[in-house]
């Protein structure tokens, strides 16, 4: 059972060993950290799941750390104040097991791994630091797992919640969550972060939110002020709410401030009860929005969604019915999009037609975005109903320069010798020529100091 979550800020500042005198620039949030130990430690837990940003963070998994004992220092901030803390291995592996049943890449890291993938065993500053305060608080003989969030949908992420509390409930465990995290970097222009207006909007939001209780709007916060915030605990927040799905529960907004331009909130959760589970509504809104989508959708894309499904399912790519026909009429390069759960899932396409038709460029690629794209594991027959489809229709490049870009309008096209990167149009979270060229390169491998070739194409998009 859950015994009580945390959402906890996790600056190094709050340590005494390294903030030194200036801790009493974070004196409201090292007060907010005493009061939430104190109220976790008497919830008398056995184990602590801890959620961090800072550890092992993958695009297309979940992951912990493995090594019976877990130990962490601050050596990395000029501190030599650590920690060993017992690993709860028994209920990792029940958690391990039931993330990739349900479908969600959950992976176990121990040191031989870390080492030879250049990951990292230690736990880091977001668990050391609340960490430090749970001991301070009297906390003593419990175990710990240390997990490292992951840029999966939300929704998965929520649903992974619900996981941790299955499994410790399975297992008999009293359980509680440390949800680390700080929120906006962009309260004020304090390097290495800029001022962004949606920066306190956000932090009020998340704020206001939990104050209510209010799970829902949580969950819903437009993923444009998420990252105009640029935050770090979104994910790690939204697990714990996932963990206290379909419990009733008081919260509790123990701290808040932004002193250094980084929002510090420390929160607290207490289960009373039990309550519908939001996660069925969840899914059942968004399967109804794909619905309406699908009757809506152009026939590119109904053409592209009916030849990865066939596929997906018979792994054979069906005949091109009469309807399409008329794609077959003309060539160009093309480029199918996959997304769920609002976010990226798969994306292949090619710049100049390399199939006899339109209709062959449509169906090689749809393929290819749900089975070939090296970002992401290939697509199973049970996501195909929460998949979201467009197609992006090239024309001619042409070439260009800076000055002739506009990255709502054109796709770009970067090269030198035979690196070659494109980036389509009116991307969300793209809103610069800078921003554009940057990624294009990145993507082709090119370092900005060299010289370059510069293309631009228009796209027609379906969706």
């Amino acid at each position: 059972m859950i015994t009580y979550g945390v959402l906890s800020p996790h600056p190094p500042l709050l340590i005494p060993d390294i903030g030194g005198s200036r801790i009493r620039e974070v004196e409201t949030s090292r007060r907010g950290m005493r009061e939430m130990s104190r109220q976790l430690v008497e919830s008398c837990p056995e184990t602590i799941i801890f959620l961090t940003p800072h550890g092992n963070v993958f695009s297309d998994a979940l992951s912990a750390l493995g090594e019976n004992l877990l130990q962490g220092d601050f050596s990395n901030f000029g501190s030599r104040v650590g920690t060993s803390v017992t690993n709860d291995l028994e209920l990792l592996a029940e958690i391990e097991k039931r993330s990739n049943d349900a479908g969600t890449n959950f992976v176990t890291i121990n040191k031989e791994m870390a080492r030879k993938n250049n990951l990292q065993w230690n736990l880091d500053h977001g668990i050391l630091v609340p960490l430090f305060y749970l001991q301070e608080a009297g906390l003593s003989q419990v175990q710990v797992i240390a997990v490292s969030i992951g840029f999966l949908p939300i929704l998965e992420l929520y649903a992974f919640g619900r996981i941790l509390r299955e499994a410790s409930e399975i297992m008999g465990r009293r359980v509680a969550i440390v949800a680390s995290g700080d929120m906006s970097h962009r309260l004020k222009d304090e390097r290495p972060y800029d001022y962004h207006p949606d920066g306190a909007r956000f932090d009020a939001a998340v704020k206001d939110n939990i104050t209510r209780g209010d799970v829902t709007s949580i969950i819903e916060l437009p993923e444009k002020l998420r990252d105009n915030a640029g935050e770090c605990g979104y994910r790690s927040l939204v697990i714990l709410l996932g963990a206290l799905d379909g419990c009733e529960f008081k919260s509790q907004v123990f701290s808040y401030e932004g002193p250094f331009g980084v929002g510090y909130l420390t929160a607290g959760f207490l289960p009373v009860g039990d309550r519908d589970s939001l996660l069925q509504e969840f899914k059942r809104r968004q399967l109804q929005d794909i619905s309406r989508r699908r009757q809506e959708e152009s026939l590119p894309v109904r053409w592209a969604r009916m030849t990865l499904e066939n596929y997906i399912k018979t792994g054979q790519v069906p005949a091109v019915p009469y309807e399409v026909e008329n794609l077959r009429k003309s060539q160009a390069g093309v480029f199918v999009s996959l997304k769920k759960n609002g976010q990226l899932r798969g994306c292949i396409g090619t710049i100049m037609p390399a199939y006899g038709d339109l209709a062959e460029e449509i169906s090689h690629n749809a393929v290819a975005a749900g089975t070939q794209d090296p970002r992401f594991s290939p697509v199973q027959i049970a996501e195909l109903p929460e998949l979201v489809y467009s197609v992006d229709i090239l024309g001619e490049p042409e070439p260009t320069s800076r000055e002739e870009l506009d990255p709502h309008r054109y796709g770009v096209i970067v090269s030198a010798g035979r690196r070659r990167g494109l980036l389509l149009p009116d991307l969300e979270g793209v809103d610069t020529v800078e921003e554009q060229i940057y990624i294009a390169l990145h993507k082709a491998g090119i370092d900005p100091s060299e010289k370059y070739k510069l293309e631009r194409f228009e796209v027609k998009r379906y969706k």
